[in-house]
C-alpha cells in the first residue's frame, strides 16, 4: 500500500524526530540569505498554508519558488498524449486480464465501498478497464482522503501547487528540481505485474491501509512528523511493503540529485523550495544531507 501511496502523493512522506514543523530555514556556508524549504501533501487543500507559521514571512523574504518541476509543465499541450498514455493499460490488454475470476471479485467489492461502482458495471467496466492499476490506485487514494476530510478538498486547489501559484501571482520566479519527463518514467516504470500486486495488496489489506491513512492525514494537518513517521513505519512484512530499491528509486536517489543542484541555486538567490514532505527528513533526507553539506537547518517557529 505505501507503494502506491507513495505514488499518489508524488508525495512519500517520510518524517524526523518529533518536530511538529513542515517549514525549514537553511542558512551558513556561503548563503548571504537564508533560503527555506517545506514539505507539501498532495490531498492537503492550499488554505491549510494560512496555518503554517512563518510561511508569508518566507516567501516574501525569497526571489524564487522550486518545486520538484514546474506545475505548468505537466500540463503543457505537448505533454498530455504522453501522460494520457502512461495512465492507460497496454494496447490490447485491459486490467481485469491482470487478475484471476476470484481476486476480481475482492476488487469489485473493495471498489463498491470506496467509489460506488465497479466491472460488473458495464459503463463504469468500459472506463476501468482502460485504467493501469497505478492510475487507478491512485484515483481511489483521491477520493478516500477527500471522503475523510468531507469532501472538501480540491485536488486542483492542492497546497502542494499553492507555492508556485503564489510566486506567479506575486511576480516572482519559478524553477523546478526534475523534469517533467523524468517524473513519467519514473511514477510508470514499474511491470505491469508489480502494478497488479501492488493494487490486489491495497484491497486485500483494507484495514492496514486505511490506519495508513488515517494516521497520515492526522499526522500532516496536525504538523506532527513523528506521527506520520509512525504511519510508515508499520508494515505487513510481506511483499506488498516497499522493497528498499523502490524506495530508493522514489526517494534517496532523488534526494541525492537535488543536492547535487541546490546549493549553487540558493548561492545565487534566496529560494523557497516546496517538495514532497517524504524527501525532507531520514538519514537520506534532504534536511540530513544539507546538514551533511555544512549548512544549517532550523525549523521556523
Amino acid at each position: 500500500m505505501k507503494k502506491l501511496f507513495t505514488i499518489a502523493l508524488l508525495m512519500c512522506i517520510y518524517a524526523l524526530g518529533a518536530n511538529a514543523q513542515l517549514l525549514y530555514r537553511i542558512t551558513g556556508k556561503n548563503l548571504k540569505n537564508p533560503s527555506y524549504i517545506i514539505g507539501t501533501y498532495h490531498f492537503c487543500p492550499a488554505s491549510f498554508a494560512d496555518s503554517i507559521r512563518g510561511l508569508k514571512e518566507a516567501l516574501q523574504s525569497t526571489d524564487i519558488v522550486y518545486g520538484e518541476l514546474v506545475n505548468d509543465s505537466m500540463m503543457a499541450p505537448s505533454k498530455l498524449p504522453e501522460l494520457q498514455n502512461m495512465l492507460m493499460m497496454p494496447k490490447g490488454k485491459n486490467f481485469s486480464s491482470l487478475y484471476t475470476a476470484d481476486e476480481m471479485n475482492r476488487i469489485n467489492a473493495f471498489l463498491t465501498k470506496y467509489i460506488g461502482t465497479d466491472f460488473t458495471n458495464p459503463l463504469a467496466a468500459a472506463q476501468l478497464e482502460k485504467l493501469n492499476p497505478t492510475t487507478l490506485s491512485t484515483q481511489i487514494m483521491a477520493i478516500v482522503c477527500m471522503k475523510k476530510h468531507g469532501g472538501n478538498i480540491d485536488l486542483r486547489n492542492a497546497i502542494d501547487g499553492y507555492f508556485q501559484n503564489w510566486a506567479k501571482q506575486h511576480g516572482k520566479k519559478v524553477g523546478g528540481l526534475e523534469t517533467v519527463d523524468f517524473q513519467f518514467k519514473m511514477f510508470f516504470q514499474k511491470s505491469l505485474e508489480r502494478q497488479a500486486e501492488d493494487f490486489l495488496c491495497l484491497v486485500d489489506n483494507e484495514d492496514f491501509n486505511m490506519k495508513c491513512v488515517d494516521m497520515m492525514l492526522n499526522g500532516y494537518f496536525g504538523q506532527n512528523l513523528e506521527i506520520i513517521q509512525k504511519s510508515l513505519d508499520l508494515k505487513l512484512n510481506n511483499s506488498c511493503d516497499e522493497t528498499p530499491e523502490e524506495k530508493a528509486m522514489m526517494i534517496d536517489n532523488r534526494n541525492a540529485d537535488w543536492l547535487t543542484k541546490m546549493p549553487a541555486i540558493m548561492k545565487a538567490q534566496p529560494t523557497f523550495f516546496a517538495v514532497g514532505a517524504g524527501h525532507l527528513v531520514g538519514e537520506k533526507g534532504v534536511l540530513n544531507l544539507l546538514k551533511k553539506a555544512g549548512y544549517q537547518v532550523e525549523a521556523v517557529k
